[in-house]
């Protein structure tokens, strides 16, 4: 098979493609031929040599993918071949043929093709679990989300609505805020012009927000915490521009009762992750098969242009989903 290998760690240009053998699925596994592809934020920080595989992972880069079911491993009683398939993967999504835990498998939403539905996985999976599971988002609450164009916040701005909440987001244009609003958001704040914790007490009435999704981290801390009404949860889930935060006032924490909580994805055992999948599948699976929500595509690479795919997330300019075509 063809796939995404890394000469080196570093920039794009270090990936390219190679041949290996296909591998094959262990028990509670499905092989999947894979049509396409996702590229994530983590997937930079692999290719950077900052974000190693969990032990037992594939090196190969990709963490969502979307195909039929290739083969069975043993304990696989729910998936037939040919079945079509988005999974996340703990590894190997940048090539033609990939593993994955049948637990992790969703199928894909109806009228959807394979681009769509392996947008879905990774994004998915790490706003149900945060945003709704540690972040315990109730309808008629507020959240804010910081990174909103991205795929992860246009994500969290859909089920968030689709599920009765109120939500208000930073991004870093006004092309941005407009599309934000356009999935939405009833507030959209530019960040490069306007200071959010100003713009969410005036939208909230000086009251502050239930929950913050954040992904810019210790710059953001601070006033994070003050953004947060009384019992509000602050929810990390990325640090894109550092975890350590300097003469950070705890102050809020005990006066409001604030939670402070967050995860990663990729760690997780198949176990967890099963439980996040039954979840999806029963609670927001249905919303996609009605349009009510979906994943926003910026750009489409062939597998070939993969170094083009990472240079554009780096870039920040994208607006949703940066996705690789495998096949077809």
């Amino acid at each position: 098979m063809r796939y995404v290998a890394a000469s080196a760690s570093g920039g794009p240009d270090v990936l390219h493609l190679a041949r290996a053998e296909v591998p094959a699925p262990r028990a509670g596994e499905i092989l999947i031929r894979v049509a396409a592809a996702g590229v994530n934020r983590p997937d930079i920080q692999q290719r950077k040599g900052l974000y190693p595989p969990p032990p037992g992972a594939s090196p190969i880069l990709g963490l969502e993918v979307a195909g039929e079911v290739a083969a069975r491993g043993p304990d696989v009683p729910a998936l037939r071949e040919g079945d079509r398939v988005c999974a996340l993967v703990n590894g190997g999504g940048y090539a033609e043929y990939c593993t994955a835990p049948a637990t992790q498998c969703l199928p894909w939403p109806r009228g959807y093709d394979a681009i769509r539905a392996a947008a879905l996985p990774e994004t998915y999976f790490t706003v149900w679990a945060n945003l709704f599971g540690l972040g315990r988002l109730q309808a008629d609450e507020t959240v804010l989300i910081h990174g909103g164009s991205s795929g992860i916040g246009l994500t969290a701005i859909q089920l968030a609505r689709a599920f009765g909440a109120h939500v208000s987001v930073t991004a870093g244009s006004a092309e941005k805020c407009d599309a934000c609003r356009r999935y939405g958001a009833a507030e959209a704040i530019n960040y490069r012009e306007q200071d959010f914790l100003e713009q969410v007490k005036r939208w909230t009435d000086g009251r502050g927000v239930d929950v913050v999704l954040d992904m810019v981290g210790a710059p953001y801390t601070p006033r994070n915490l003050r953004a947060l009404a009384p019992d509000g949860r602050l929810v990390q889930i990325a640090f894109m521009h550092g975890s350590e935060v300097d003469a950070l006032d705890l102050m809020p924490i005990m006066r409001k009762r604030l939670t402070v909580t967050g995860s990663t994805m990729r760690p997780r055992t198949a176990a967890e992750k099963a439980v996040i999948a039954d979840a999806l599948r029963q609670r927001v699976w249905p919303l996609l098969d009605q349009g009510r929500c979906g994943p926003v595509i910026h750009a489409v690479f062939p597998l070939d242009a993969v170094a083009q795919a990472h240079a554009l997330m780096e870039d920040g300019a994208h607006i949703g989903k940066i996705m690789l075509r495998v096949a077809g």
